[in-house]
Formats: structure tokens, C-alpha cells, sequence
């Protein structure tokens, strides 16, 4: 069967990201054990709910300042979380533009409505185009559709809303466990390692 279209992941596989960067700008705020906090934020869930856009930013700061008992500004909070946001490397998004010229290509990330605007931001101001959507067929976010990997009903809204055959379909993540349940609903996958994006010759795959 030829594939048709190929979904991609985002971070650390289009766009380069390292937690340990806001863990570190945390701490000169005061924020000692917040490898801890985000473990104890994730049982709150609350950044789940930011994903999936049942919470706003503002709600996410107010929150995270209940936890972690502290009176960090929003922007302060804002900077920090931002600082694991790091480059688009100029090869990948050449990689991806050439690959569209022949396939449909999309985007599927967890992520949220402060990162969104961040590192579109920095896309915008180093390649020249609006947005990063602008370069897919369609970008699916889990804070807009509500769902995120690897909630089955993440890649079945993909499917259904682009109206893609799974057999026609490809998908590219870091994540062993997105890959597992996407290649459950029928998507062949490749697993991305080391964050080569770069190097990888995809066409051994379609």
C-alpha cells in the first residue's frame, strides 16, 4: 500500500525541547525541587487540563502557584515553563518542505495554549511564514482538539477529520507508547531516535 500522508510529532522530533531548561530557570526563582512539583502537578493534573485545553493559561499559573506555594508572577511562570522550548533546526523544516511537494503532511502534538505562541513565535521570526501550520496540511494541537497522545481518540480524530485511511498513513514520534497506539488503530509508524529528523531517509518507508 503507498502512503499518502504522514503525521508528525512535534517535540523533539520537528522542534527541539529540553524540560531540564525551565527546570533550571525555576530554580533561580526559588524553586528548589520542581523536578518534585512536576510530578506532583501531574497527579493534579493540571497539566493534562492544559493540554487538552480544559484549563486556561491563566488557571494553569494560579494553580501551579497553589502547589508549589509561591507568588510567581505569571510572566515569571510564563518564562520559565517557555525556557524547555528550544530551536527549529533550518534542516528539518527544509526536510518537511520538500516532502510536502509530494505528500500530505500533518502535525499531531501534545501541547499547550503558552508554548503555542511561544515557539510559533520564534518559527514566524526564522523562517518568514505566518505560522507553523502554514506548512502542513493541517496542524491538530491537543490543547484545540482536546485530546492528546496516546489517547486513542487523539489519532482517531486526526483520521476522521482529514479524512485519512490509516493503511495510507504514516506517523512519526519519539514516543514508544504513541507509537504503540497508533499502530493499533491501523497507522503504520516509525519510531524516531535520537532526534535525527535530519538524517532520516523516510522514503525507505513509503
Amino acid at each position: 500500500m503507498i502512503i499518502k500522508n504522514i503525521i508528525f510529532d512535534l517535540g523533539n522530533v520537528i522542534l527541539n525541547i529540553d524540560i531540564n531548561k525551565s527546570e533550571i530557570e525555576f530554580k533561580k526563582h526559588g524553586l528548589e525541587n520542581f523536578d518534585q512539583l512536576y510530578s506532583l502537578v501531574s497527579q493534579t493534573k493540571i497539566f493534562d487540563y492544559l493540554e487538552t485545553g480544559k484549563i486556561s493559561p491563566q488557571e494553569f499559573y494560579s494553580q501551579l502557584r497553589q502547589i508549589s506555594n509561591t507568588n510567581l508572577t505569571d510572566d515569571i511562570i510564563k518564562t520559565c515553563w517557555n525556557a524547555l522550548i528550544l530551536d527549529f533546526p533550518a534542516k528539518r523544516i527544509e526536510f518537511l518542505l520538500n516532502l510536502r511537494k509530494k505528500h500530505k503532511i500533518f502535525l499531531l502534538s501534545n501541547t499547550n495554549q503558552i508554548h503555542y505562541e511561544y515557539y510559533n513565535s520564534i518559527f514566524k521570526k526564522e523562517f518568514g511564514f505566518k505560522s507553523l501550520d502554514s506548512i502542513f496540511e493541517k496542524a491538530y494541537y491537543s490543547h484545540q482538539i482536546g485530546y492528546r497522545k496516546p489517547d486513542f481518540k487523539a489519532f482517531e480524530f486526526v483520521l476522521k477529520n482529514s479524512q485519512l485511511e490509516p493503511k495510507e498513513t504514516i506517523f512519526i514520534d519519539d514516543n514508544k507508547e504513541n507509537i504503540e497506539v497508533a499502530n493499533q488503530i491501523g497507522i503504520k509508524t516509525l519510531c524516531l531516535e535520537n532526534n535525527n529528523l535530519e538524517f532520516l531517509n523516510l522514503y525507505d518507508y513509503l
